[in-house]
């Protein structure tokens, strides 16, 4: 093991992120209306319910909207020069489609701001992070609607207006392909999946799109400088053998991916979309401003998602599991995390070397960790820690590959450690599954103090900053 040789550039932005959902709680203070992630208490795992209840550890989070001083100041403490945050959209707009906003949700965000720049972190914030507000699901059906353009434009505009001299950097939708496989987390769906049409499934995707695209024009109306950029779930798919059927199977599972992105920076729907549309029987209702607002709001830049690999072959049916929300066939040749995830520090270069030389568009990594229970311990100082080196050498093995890519000469904007703080997971509901650098003492059935704990990886991440990624071992 030797240090690093490449740099990483001069400005480079580290950091972490967390999701409104996953951490602040206080689901029903300051105004706040009830988002999907109110009644998944399993995540997508379990059933919706009817209504929150007891056992949904979101409903809680980690108590971020009372402690966001504390957290920041840790953030800082580690040296992170960007937080990537989410806003809940339903603590702007309660329901979704007032016309006008809950001004006690925006003062919130303004308080947070307020924190990050007294500690000199830039801001990264997502729009739409798996939290549509509930009543657009139910009165709605989420994106099936068009109608729910117009809701988002106007919360878009409601965030840019208020915050655009504050923060430069802005995400639409998180992991927005991600509606191909959670249409009720990702996209308010309220039809049951197994009932919803490809006709309105497909629809739904173009809705989000389009609003995606109309944000991307507001913000640059409002702020030519505003730096808007898309969200996409990646994950390289290898074929399982040589067999040229294998091959095909693999490049048809990425281009379920590549399909967001292009639309997102190309402007329009590329050919091999709309032949899979066709042969679904699935004929969009697609209008000429729509057409207008893809083609003449392309993003900025490329952020994405990078958790692990899959193989796939024209032999064997995907195996999703274990949160995993895109499924695949298992790599014999990889090990894989507690939850069943391949971990491939390779696959991170592969992607960022092909969305550069498919997009040319600067790429920004925004989640990538490992989820893992971690057991708390008395550290050489008599603190609270976790001697999570299984973290270090993941995080230090995929940050290698970032490096490699670099050098290769794709343009990295930054990297933001997902789950930084240790929060609620998305796919399983559970606080068992951390990813954070700083422990959080709830657990999964809801004891717990809510003390942070600085776990080893604080440190070494901590050192990774302060290096600009000199410190890496290689």
């Amino acid at each position: 093991m030797t240090d690093m040789t490449t740099t990483f550039p001069e400005g480079f932005l580290w950091g972490g992120a967390l999701a409104a959902n996953q951490y602040e709680g206080a689901y029903d203070e300051g105004g706040k209306g009830l988002s999907v992630q109110d009644v998944m208490p399993q995540g997508i795992v379990g059933p919706r319910t009817p209504a929150p209840t007891p056992d949904n550890l979101k409903l809680i989070g980690i108590d971020f909207y009372h402690r966001y001083a504390q957290d920041i100041a840790l953030l800082a403490e580690m040296g992170f020069t960007v937080f990537r945050l989410s806003i809940a959209w339903s603590r702007i707009f309660p329901r979704g489609d007032e016309t006008e906003p809950n001004e006690e949700g925006l003062a919130f965000y303004d308080r947070v701001l307020d924190e990050l720049e007294k500690h000199g972190i830039e801001p990264l914030i997502t729009l739409s992070h798996y939290e549509t507000p509930l009543h657009l699901a139910e009165a709605y059906d989420g994106w099936t609607d068009r109608r729910l353009i117009g809701f988002f434009e106007r919360y878009a505009r409601t965030l840019f207006e208020r915050y655009g001299k504050r923060v430069k950097y802005w995400l639409t939708f998180n992991e927005i392909n991600s509606v191909l496989h959670e249409p009720f987390m990702s996209g308010g769906i309220a039809t049951p999946k197994e009932e919803l049409s490809d006709q309105d499934l497909y629809q739904a995707i173009h809705h989000e799109l389009v609003a995606s695209a109309a944000a991307t024009r507001i913000a640059h109306e409002i702020n030519p400088e505003l730096r808007v950029g898309c969200m996409i779930l990646a994950i390289p798919f290898y074929p399982l053998t040589p067999d040229p059927r294998d091959a095909w199977a693999a490049k048809q599972a990425e281009r379920e991916n590549y399909a967001f992105g292009d639309v997102h920076v190309r402007g329009h729907y590329p050919g091999y979309f709309l032949r899979m549309l066709r042969d679904k029987g699935v004929e969009l209702d697609i209008t000429e401003e729509d057409r207008r607002t893809l083609a003449d709001n392309t993003v900025d830049f490329v952020s994405f998602s990078y958790y692990m690999s899959a193989c796939e072959t024209a032999t064997q049916e995907r195996q999703a599991g274990g949160g995993n929300l895109m499924g695949g066939v298992t790599n014999p040749t990889l090990e894989v995390s507690q939850w069943g995830w391949a971990i491939d520090p390779l696959g991170l270069r592969t992607i960022l070397g092909d969305y550069w030389d498919r997009w040319g568009k600067p790429l920004f990594i925004v989640e990538n960790g490992l989820g893992a229970r971690d057991e708390l311990v008395t550290g050489a100082d008599g603190a609270p820690t976790v001697e999570d080196d299984y973290r270090i050498a993941y995080m230090n093995d995929h940050l290698v590959q970032v490096g490699e890519a670099i050098a290769d000469g794709v343009e990295v904007m930054g990297y933001t450690a997902w789950g930084c703080i240790d929060c609620v997971s998305a796919s399983t509901a559970q606080l068992s599954k951390r990813y954070g650098l700083i422990y959080v003492d709830r657990n999964d059935d809801g004891s717990g103090t809510l003390e942070r704990y600085r776990k080893k990886s604080f440190g070494w991440y901590q050192q990774v900053i302060a290096t600009n990624g000199g410190s890496l071992r290689a």
